[in-house]
Order: C-alpha cells, then structure tokens, then sequence
C-alpha cells in the first residue's frame, strides 16, 4: 500500500464520516488490499475483499463519496480486519 492509499484508509475512518473522499481513490485502496469491484446495474457496484462484500452505488454526477457509503465501506473493512 502506497501513502495515498494508505491516507484514504486513514480518512475513511475518520468519525464522523467525510464528505470528500473521491471513488478513484477508495478504488485504488480496495485493489491494495487484493479486493474485486464489479460493476452491477447501471452506478451499482459490489467491493469484494475475502469473501465479504457490500453494495454501493457509484457517486454521481460528482467523485466524492456519501457519509453512508464510506460507512458501508469502514464496515467492510472493520469485518475484514483492516485497521487503520
């Protein structure tokens, strides 16, 4: 994990949540940590990382995550063992 990664891994837990984590970043986080992002439906998109997964939709029109989806995603993580 580089320094940017592991940056974002820092701000996504941060309580309370941010509001400006970009996908692109949280993206590249997740593939460091050997997870799989598959596009669903239209904006929707699975995280993957050992088995666990959640369901997220892309942020549109815009790049930066919701409060609920880097929580969604810190849960994940925490599940996963992945501390910051």
């Amino acid at each position: 994990m580089n320094n940017k990664q592991k940056k974002t891994l820092l701000n996504i837990y941060t309580d309370p949540a941010l509001k400006n984590i970009k996908w692109t970043s949280v993206k590249s986080l997740i593939v460091a940590l050997n997870g799989i992002i598959e596009q669903g439906n239209g904006s929707r998109v699975r995280i993957v990382i050992e088995g666990m997964s959640v369901n997220i939709h892309t942020p549109h029109p815009g790049n930066e995550l919701k409060p609920y989806q880097v929580r969604a995603i810190r849960k994940l993580l925490k599940d996963q063992g992945i501390e910051e």
